[in-house]
């Protein structure tokens, strides 16, 4: 991957991937924002502002002037609010990049934050929020965190909740996005087919008037573990929909490669124990797997699936025993060289398309400020050695870092909690 990075006068730092296979370009614009920076009080105003910059600007005033022109090119567009970071990206044509960017730096520099838009949009909010409360899967992702943070920013609900998202007023959108849209707190990422020298001057002339400023400070993420935890969220579904997290390992954390290949083997493909012993052997599960998930202060292993009411705890017993089994067993160097070279095809795979190169890019310049190649990162999964997963699985597969949430009609948490306390 070959690739390029300037910080311009105001502090926006720009990264361009040349790739010249393609006749696209996507350009992502990452901020270092999001529902971990906020107040009780204001919880889902990240989430809020993202879908307000689409509602007009100074040059884009009417509803719906900005999708029709996007349209207008065939673009792929979108934005996205997480806890710690939001993005806003547009693929297109590469000859239609002039416009994209020009749209994306008008939305967020110029927005009007028009009255009734917002009222319209904290209408179309709502429903968001109703929408995810009906998506079962997703509450399950969500009441994990609940559990293992609780009421902390870490713990709370993106969108906000009804009650915080009609609370938010326009004078308190314009003051999160006057402290937190700072071109010093975002990168902007191009990748495709297009001259390096001409995207940093397009960029750094749409974004010149980006302010810049001292980005504001999250509070740090407080975690209190002693015995395993167990939450259910009653509702009447089709299945229970189950996440088990065990708590690891940060985003600057070395030990994080070694917990990527451990997280393979243990669920991260169709060849992983959860697949083989869960799915294929027990027939208990169509979806399950693990994967790890990485923030700036926290991270976790996480194991999910879906399976029958009846046989919910049949599986989280499966999961327990597949746990225990790596800890006392480990694992063997054919498993690590296998799970190695599953990593190293997968990420082959994922940068083929600029839509997965800009964003990668965007994030590591983001979070570590400075860009570790995919040749980097696969330097450091090779130095993971079988000794480096084990002190991992010892450090982590522990009941006092245990967390099991899930979305179901089972009440009883009592013989969940005893077969956590066995691991």
């Amino acid at each position: 991957m070959k690739f390029e990075k300037r910080t311009f006068k105001n502090g926006l730092r720009c990264v361009v991937a040349p790739m010249k296979d393609t006749e696209a370009v996507t350009l992502w614009a990452l901020f270092g924002t999001g529902s971990k920076y906020e107040t009780k009080k204001i919880n889902g105003i990240s989430h809020f502002l993202e879908h307000l910059f689409f509602k007009g600007t100074k040059s884009r005033p009417k509803p719906g002037q900005i999708w029709r022109e996007l349209d207008r090119i065939g673009a792929q567009k979108n934005a996205f609010t997480s806890k710690e970071y939001t993005g806003y990206y547009v693929k297109a044509a590469a000859k239609h990049f002039d416009i994209g960017l020009d749209i994306v730096s008008d939305i967020l520099i110029e927005p009007i934050f028009k009255k009734s838009e917002i009222e319209k949009e904290r209408g179309v909010i709502f429903q968001e929020i109703s929408m995810d409360e009906d998506n079962p899967q997703r509450q399950a992702y969500q009441l994990i965190e609940e559990l293992m943070y609780g009421n902390q920013p870490a713990g709370w609900e993106i969108a906000g909740t009804p009650d915080t998202v009609k609370g938010i007023s326009r004078d308190e959108i314009i003051k999160y996005k006057n402290s937190h849209y700072l071109a010093s707190n975002a990168v902007v990422a191009v990748a495709g087919n297009i001259d390096p020298e001409a995207a940093f001057s397009k960029v750094e002339r749409a974004f010149k008037n980006m302010p810049d400023g001292k980005k504001i400070t999250k509070l740090k993420v407080k975690e209190r573990q002693k015995n395993p935890k167990v939450k259910f969220k009653k509702k009447d579904v089709d299945q229970t929909h189950l996440r088990l997290a065990l708590r690891a390992y940060d985003m600057y954390d070395e030990r994080r490669y070694a917990l990527q290949v451990l997280a393979i083997i243990f669920g991260g493909n169709m060849s992983s124990y959860l697949w083989r012993e869960i799915r294929e052997k027990s027939g208990l599960a169509y979806y399950v797997g693990a994967s790890p998930d990485e923030a700036t202060d926290t991270g976790y292993l996480l194991a999910t699936a879906g399976v029958a009411h009846m046989n919910f705890l049949k599986t989280v017993k499966k999961i327990v025993e597949i746990l225990k089994r790596i800890k006392t067993k480990g694992v063997t160097e054919r498993e690590i060289n296998f799970a190695k070279e599953f990593i190293r095809g997968s990420m082959a795979l994922s940068f083929e398309s600029t839509d997965e190169v800009a964003p990668f890019l965007a994030s590591q310049e983001l979070f570590y400020k400075k860009i570790m190649t995919p040749q980097e990162i696969l330097a450091k999964i090779e130095k993971v050695k079988r000794s480096d997963i084990m002190g991992v699985v010892k450090d982590v597969f522990r009941r006092e870092k245990v967390n099991l949430a899930a979305i179901t009609p089972e009440e009883n948490t009592a013989d969940f909690e005893k077969i956590l306390n066995t691991l």
